[in-house]
């Protein structure tokens, strides 16, 4: 899948917003297929008078290089509302080899506005549906700020409606257990969520690995509460493919 699909909205794991202050903050994941090193990535997150900024790149490894370089850089701004967080805008941009897309979406209120992909990427005919259907672009996330929770919800009781510019999807989280974790100078107790993945539209009707991902089981996100802002964050993932584990970790958390 492309990294704007069902990875992004897992890859893409950020640290949070600020809330009565100012604030930045820089952190840093490792991805790995199995016990390959496959990427990086690295985020900054920015909240100043009440908007917040948070950019992310993602770059594969140079094992993964030599087959076909990929890499990502993606934004998402809005607004700070009552301490939840209001996208008003997302941009991605994505190479692989020598394709470049860029993927935008405007939002209002929750609901997506307007999306714009340059170049505009051809749907076959066994695409499900074209476009987007309008109700499924209402009350979404983007693949950033999807999978951040505020600190007194119920973490593992949860379906998140994700857009990410093309695909539609619901991650819909189940309660699992708790582990322990460690991220840099953080350790401490997570929760974790089995996920299950449904795919909403947006996607060319049987396509392998999203079939595959409709029926795998054993996908995990572990989320754990942010020391500054009080926000469950992730800082780990597990991701089943048809190529093998994809392991999402955190190198260092804000907890």
């Amino acid at each position: 899948m492309r990294p704007t699909g069902l990875v992004t909205a897992f890859l893409v794991l950020i640290a949070g917003v600020g809330q009565a202050a100012d604030y930045r903050y820089d952190t840093s994941y490792s991805v790995s297929l199995g016990v390959l090193p496959i990427a990086r990535m690295t985020f900054e997150t920015e909240v100043s008078g009440g908007r917040y900024t948070i950019s992310g790149r993602f770059h594969s490894s140079s094992l993964i290089d030599i087959v076909r370089e990929v890499s990502a850089d993606s934004s998402v701004s809005g607004r700070m509302t009552g301490g939840v967080m209001r996208p008003e805008r997302y941009v991605l941009g994505y190479k692989s080899g020598k394709r470049k897309h860029v993927y935008e979406v405007l939002f209002s209120e929750g609901n997506v506005v307007e999306t714009r992909v340059t170049p505009e990427r051809p749907k076959p005919k066994s695409w499900v549906p074209v476009p987007v259907p309008a109700a499924d672009l209402r009350a979404v996330f983007d693949p950033i700020g999807a999978l951040l929770i505020p600190g007194d919800a119920d973490v593992c009781q949860q379906t998140l409606p994700v857009y990410d510019g093309e695909s539609r999807m619901d991650l819909v989280l189940s309660p699992n257990r708790s582990e322990r974790f460690s991220a840099g100078k953080a350790k401490g107790d997570a929760i974790v969520c089995s996920v299950r993945y449904v795919p909403k539209s947006g996607y060319r009707k049987g396509r392998k690995d999203i079939e595959y991902l409709k029926s795998v089981t054993g996908m995990e996100i572990w989320f754990a509460k942010t020391a500054t802002l009080k926000l469950y964050a992730p800082v780990y993932a597990k991701i089943p493919t048809r190529y093998g584990t994809v392991h999402v970790t955190a190198e260092k958390f804000d907890g």
